[in-house]
């Protein structure tokens, strides 16, 4: 089993464990085993990682959920959770286990190569949880994921293994990241470098700064500048997107740790628990308790 719990419910923490190849920080596996190894109601539960978890879909359907929000899986369909993120395993509508053939690659964030190119994949908190391929990217990513399998499951000499399972993992990664854009993934535009750092800042300060022209400031641009790069990187401005990522990191504690509100609210650089509880409100239509209680 590549997942151990650590944690309580309703949020279980799952850290990398690889029971067969303890010193190695990679398993490659089918779906089928996933679900073989696993109680069903594992399905129906929510877990934070702390490692990669990549799914690429074959055949089958299924609903999985990334960060609170259904994430539909078919045919073609790229899966990414991130170290951080929470998520809920693919299932049917009725809530058993998905029904999918899929091969699943987890991998510790230190085991794959440092590369620049790569670094947008396997770096990015704001990348994408779901890409829908084209036929010929899925083949040419499903022929990577075979080579990486078949190389996992034939063990030779361990070093030489390591080192040749993590070029494979890297090439696999490469090809993700020289994916066209599509619906699912951020568009990619002239200026958006300031996009990119400040999507960087904000995944650092956005418990301390909430304002937009605090980040345009300590980035060095101007506050027209920045909201520019954020709404042709996402559509959005630069406000909302630290609104979101607030709001995200609320839900998480919320769901995942039993935090009274005002701890939350004060981890988070609210003032009072009452701002925070009217700021989460607006955001989610929900206030923080009810929110808390139907992840229960």
């Amino acid at each position: 089993m590549a997942m151990v719990e650590m944690g309580q419910p309703p949020v279980i923490e799952r850290g990398y464990r690889n029971p067969a190849r303890p010193d190695l920080g990679l398993e490659v596996l089918g779906f089928a085993d996933l679900r073989d190894r696993l109680p069903g109601s594992e399905f129906n539960r929510v877990h934070r990682l702390d490692f990669h978890h990549l799914t690429l879909v074959h055949r089958g359907e299924g609903t999985a959920m990334v960060d609170f929000v259904d994430v539909p899986c078919g045919p073609g369909t790229l899966l990414h959770i991130r170290p951080g993120q929470v998520q809920r395993l693919p299932t049917e509508p009725d809530g058993r286990p998905a029904a999918l053939d899929a091969t699943v690659v987890l991998f510790t964030p230190e085991f794959p190569p440092r590369l620049p190119s790569t670094a947008p994949v396997t770096d990015d908190p704001f990348g994408p949880a779901r890409r829908q391929l084209a036929p010929d990217d899925h083949a040419r990513l499903r022929h990577a994921l075979t080579d990486l399998a078949t190389e996992y499951a034939d063990p030779q000499d361990p070093e030489t293994d390591k080192e040749l399972l993590r070029l494979l993992l890297a090439a696999l990664l490469l090809r993700i990241a020289r994916l066209p854009e599509s619906e699912d993934t951020p568009r990619t535009a002239a200026g958006t470098e300031p996009y990119r750092l400040f999507r960087h800042e904000l995944e650092r300060s956005y418990a301390v700064l909430r304002q937009a022209h605090d980040y345009a400031a300590r980035l060095g641009y101007s506050l027209k500048t920045l909201n520019r790069a954020c709404q042709r990187a996402t559509g959005h401005t630069a406000k909302q997107l630290i609104d979101a990522r607030v709001t995200l990191e609320a839900k998480r504690l919320l769901a995942h740790t039993d935090l009274p509100v005002a701890a939350i609210s004060h981890r988070l650089g609210f003032t009072e628990p009452t701002n925070f509880s009217k700021f989460f409100t607006r955001a989610t239509d929900r206030t923080p308790g009810t929110f808390r209680d139907t992840q229960r």
